[in-house]
């Protein structure tokens, strides 16, 4: 199914000026021109959207093909070819950035595909940390097995499934049956989702039934992808661990893998040795990554031998699971019941920013009272508000300004005041997603933030990066993080935004309550929107096989 063409006035200038650009230096007769025009302004503007590529009719593919700008490969070719700004492949058009990165990756996993381990005291092995149990699959043991004998493994789950429980007994074994300490790293998209693995994994260490000598050779400290292949300042892309600087583990982990797009995912699997075994975790019902790509779903579906999904969940429960597995069947009309009967979920009624503002009281009191930070960051974080759009009503804009204003904050900094920083800034040692609080510190206002190892790093407001106020934050920002309550707030008209995955991922934000503000149309229409991106990973991945 092709992407239906848009209007010239949805292009953003970016998208105008790159068309421009190569429609200037194309071969084609005017008439062709504006054809050629449209198509590279749509894709520079899919790509922004999510997608990867194009899909081309056959008039598209000609006209195309004889701009001069765009080089035409089979499935066989690799990715070491004579660069042209514009790649088409299996009919579809991709800009050569992304053509190389999806190609690269394809590559390097299939390499991984190849190799294999055995270890005959595996079985024992396994018995020992996965007991038995009474005429029950156990989706943990089988995940297990996988990552012992695989060099590329996907766990999927949803919340509360056991992901981090299973690794880390993954992580256990290998080192019981290597004999030796292995060099293991412990990643994640954001500081935010870094943190939350950390504590997960210092919660299941000590509950493993092993020798002391091996917990204590299982990492806790989790970094992010940036921090891991050393991020240089920006603006530049690049990092310091690449192909020709690899970095020097055994075992890499990366959670949340939902949110990593594709660019990012190549330039880590690029970095590792390809004997460095792979161990991907996440929820595939998630939304995909902000950036192009939908990596974890296109791998799940295309590996099915190579992935496992954790089906029963031991934490997450009750009605906010029947809430999540009624959206993803994407039965609209017994969500929206489940809603108008639930006790721990809910439709929301009522003034909403009064109600917003009285949550955050209690964090503000600590504050005053002069609490330990860490305490005043945990009660900020057991509520948040999550929004689907950044404009509008029940925007994330919109609600900043007005929760602030209710609890009479003013200023551009005050103590108490929220922020999430909004671009990676190596220097500063900060990321996209980083949350802190502003608190007096010495008589001066300092942004502080906990860090994942627990340590509290401040820092003045004028040396932050882009950063912005967090009372709410995008269902997008919000992967990663878990939060005891949360309120979701929807648009009052649909708009494309809205999809089954951006609401199944806001719900299951939430540990024990989850509120929703909405109307009947506009939830039951999202939850029957499904997000549907173009790419060619999943394709290239299955063409191996």
């Amino acid at each position: 199914m092709a992407i239906p063409p848009l209007k010239t006035s949805e292009f953003s200038r970016l998208d105008r000026a790159f068309a421009n650009f190569l429609t200037q230096r194309s071969q084609l007769l005017v008439e062709q021109k504006p054809v050629f025009n449209q198509l590279v302004a749509q894709l520079s503007f899919e790509q922004s959207q999510g997608h990867t590529c194009l899909p081309l009719n056959t008039e598209e593919l000609a006209i195309v093909l004889t701009s001069g700008l765009a080089l035409s490969v089979d499935k066989n070719t690799g990715v070491e070819v004579h660069p042209q700004p514009l790649v088409v492949q299996s009919n579809c058009l991709y800009t050569h950035r992304y053509w190389f990165y999806e190609a690269r990756l394809a590559d390097q996993i299939k390499q991984r595909l190849k190799i294999n381990y055995s270890n005959n005291n595996l079985a024992a092995a396994l018995d020992h940390y996965f007991p038995a149990i009474d005429n029950e699959r156990d989706w943990q043991k089988e995940a297990a097995k996988k990552a012992l004998t695989q060099a590329f493994t996907i766990i999927t789950g949803g919340p509360g499934t056991g992901k981090t429980t299973t690794v880390i007994k993954i992580l256990a074994l290998l080192q019981h049956l290597n004999g030796k300490q292995l060099k293991i790293a412990l990643v994640a998209p954001t500081g935010k989702a870094a943190m939350r693995l950390q504590e997960s994994i210092g919660f299941s260490k000590h509950g493993l039934e092993c020798d002391e000598a091996i917990k204590q050779v299982i990492p806790e400290q989790v970094t992010t992808i940036h921090r891991l292949l050393g991020a240089k300042p920006p603006p530049s892309p690049y990092f310091k661990h690449h192909a020709n600087n690899l970095l020097p583990y055994d075992v890499v982990v990366i959670d949340e893998t939902s949110m990593v797009d594709v660019a990012l995912m190549s330039k880590l699997v690029d970095a590792l040795s390809v004997k460095t075994r792979l161990i991907l975790l996440g929820d595939k019902d998630q939304l995909a990554s902000v950036e192009s790509g939908s990596v974890l779903a296109d791998l799940t579906e295309s590996l099915g031998n190579y992935s496992t999904e954790l089906l029963k969940s031991h934490r997450f429960g009750g009605e906010i699971k029947a809430l999540a597995s009624t959206i993803n069947q994407q039965q609209s009309s017994k969500a929206w019941q489940l809603l108008q009967e639930g006790e721990d979920v809910g439709l929301f009624k009522g003034d909403l920013i009064a109600y917003v503002a009285d949550k955050y009281k209690q964090y503000l009191r600590l504050i005053t009272q002069k609490a330990d930070f860490k305490d005043i960051y945990s009660a900020f974080n057991d509520f948040q508000v999550l929004c689907s759009n950044r404009q509008g009503t029940n925007g994330v804009n919109n609600i900043n300004y007005l929760v602030a204003k209710a609890l009479n904050l003013s200023g551009q900094w005050y103590q108490g005041r929220p922020i999430m920083v909004m671009e990676n800034n190596p220097a500063t040692g900060l990321y996209n997603g980083d949350i802190g609080l502003c608190l007096y510190w010495n008589d001066k206002l300092m942004v502080h933030f906990l860090s994942s190892d627990g340590s509290v790093k401040r820092m003045l407001p004028s040396r932050l990066p882009k950063s912005e106020t967090v009372f709410a934050m995008t269902i997008h920002k919000s992967q990663g993080s878990e939060f005891k309550e949360v309120l979701v707030a929807l648009p009052e008209i649909l708009n494309p935004i809205l999809t089954k995955e951006l609401i199944y991922t806001g719900i299951t934000r939430a540990k024990k309550t989850i509120k929703i503000a909405t109307n009947k149309s506009v939830f039951q229409a999202a939850i029957m929107h499904k997000v549907q991106r173009y790419g060619g990973l999943k394709v290239r991945i299955e063409a191996s096989f």
